[in-house]
């Protein structure tokens, strides 16, 4: 059983993180995959969910990991032993069958994302009560059939929300799709018809981008964003036009709206019976659903002391995007909550081998900083996370030693993609596999 990584149940159910049917990866096979795990050179480059299930499943295979897992196991409650300043362990409650246990752990890494917990800010649209059509949170949506000839609003700019919008598009009589601070909108085929994240994702551009001033990088960056179109034309443009923030991936929205399948809107001022009040004074009657793709918020509700993943405002502080900063012991890890414009599964790979050195109180820990107070924000650039957390346990790659020994291999390394076999080239948990991999990462991608 399997259903842990996706449910995929017609209804959301609490507490786990839903997804619609027409799901299909933004990170490109090269770049996501496990780092001693290649995909086969048959897969497409981007893949629907139930085939990533499936590849899921097919490493647990591989490294026999099924029969450590406990499945169709609920977590409670997690709290800290009575004499945790001492041994830093936790009690852990599981409901499975009906039956409660409590269980002692060691260490605990929480993995639950930040997909799991809507957020949906009714108070901030003045009139929805009033409302006479339908609304929900875009983590309810399933399918297109039942919207066939209604007038759709989607709200919010985000992949879900555009992925929603141009879906519908197909089938409803027409689709607003409404942002408050804009996007930037990237496609999946990008140059030569090459995976968007192979040409982007890079140490030459990311070095290129911490040397340049920022100014010049910005303006780099803002062009490379209108590659395709000019984002202010469709009213796109994001308010903060350097953030750095996730953009999104469509390949069909331009083109959508083009079309006029999608009408890009402002953000709602109000709702009314029937209509809705945009901020820009325009007016739209006859409005049957409104999907609200508002994302989500972070929950932990399993932790009987909330405050030691979210410090004041519900702020997530954690040193290294991964260690609460209030424990006597490090001895809990927070598992893929930074958001970066890289992969999550080669992220989440090296926090926990990186967690697990924390664990075991190796040498390297006298090198945490006492109390670890600097926070680091959950928004952060992939590669130079990455290696952060690399060198700290010895697996980043070594370019200059490289260059001198396999000069082949460092430049694909230096101006090729990052991909996650870089970081199982050296050290611990090396694979022998690693250096093939790289070389042979396009003929997989042509494939």
């Amino acid at each position: 059983d399997m259903s842990v990584l996706l449910s995929l149940q017609d209804q959301a159910e609490e507490g786990r993180a839903s997804i619609y049917r027409t799901v299909f990866t933004n990170s490109c096979k090269e770049m996501m995959c496990y780092p001693d795990f290649p995909f086969p050179g048959n897969h497409p480059n981007y893949m629907h969910n139930t085939r990533l299930q499936q590849y899921i499943c097919k490493y647990a295979e591989h490294f026999d990991l099924l029969r450590h897992i406990h499945f169709k196991t609920l977590v409670t409650k997690v709290k800290k032993h009575p004499d945790f300043s001492v041994t830093g362990q936790w009690e852990v409650v599981t409901q499975r069958d009906g039956k409660e246990e409590t269980l002692v752990f060691d260490a605990v890494m929480i993995c639950s994302g930040h997909h799991v917990y809507p957020n949906l800010p009714l108070a901030d649209f003045p009139g929805i009560q009033k409302f006479k059509g339908c609304y929900f949170h875009s983590r309810e949506y399933k399918e297109p059939v039942k919207f066939r000839g209604k007038k759709v609003l989607v709200i919010g700019l985000g992949n879900s929300g555009c992925d929603i919008a141009v879906e519908l598009s197909t089938v409803a009589s027409q689709v607003y799709l409404s942002s408050r601070s804009g996007s930037w909108v990237m496609s999946r085929v990008w140059d030569n018809g090459y995976p968007w994240d192979m040409l982007f994702i890079t140490r030459f551009r990311t070095w290129l981008g911490n040397v340049l001033p920022r100014v010049l990088s910005d303006w780099l960056y803002v062009r490379s964003m209108n590659r395709f179109f000019k984002h202010e034309n469709f009213g796109l443009m994001p308010l903060d036009r350097t953030s750095r923030k996730e953009p999104v991936f469509n390949d069909d929205l331009p083109s959508r709206i083009a079309c006029g399948m999608v009408v890009i809107k402002p953000n709602v001022k109000e709702f009314r019976e029937t209509s809705v009040l945009f901020e820009d004074g325009t007016v739209q009657d006859d409005v049957d659903v409104v999907i609200f793709s508002t994302g989500y918020s972070y929950s932990y509700p399993f932790m009987e002391d909330d405050s030691i993943i979210k410090s004041r405002d519900n702020q997530v502080t954690l040193y290294k995007g991964i260690l609460p900063p209030q424990l006597e012991k490090p001895t809990m890890a927070v598992i893929g909550l930074v958001q970066s414009l890289g992969p999550i599964i080669p992220t989440a790979d090296l926090q926990c081998r990186w967690a697990v050195r924390v664990f075991q109180a190796s040498p390297f820990l006298s090198s945490l900083p006492q109390r670890y107070g600097n926070s680091t924000t959950l928004q952060t650039d992939y590669i130079t996370y990455m290696d952060e957390l690399a060198s700290a346990i010895g697996v980043k790659p070594n370019v200059p030693k490289l260059l001198l020994t396999d000069p082949r291999l460092a430049l694909e390394v230096i101006f090729g993609p990052c991909t996650p076999y870089q970081y199982r080239l050296r050290g611990p948990g090396k694979w022998s596999g690693a250096r093939e991999a790289i070389l042979t990462q396009w003929d997989r991608t042509l494939q």
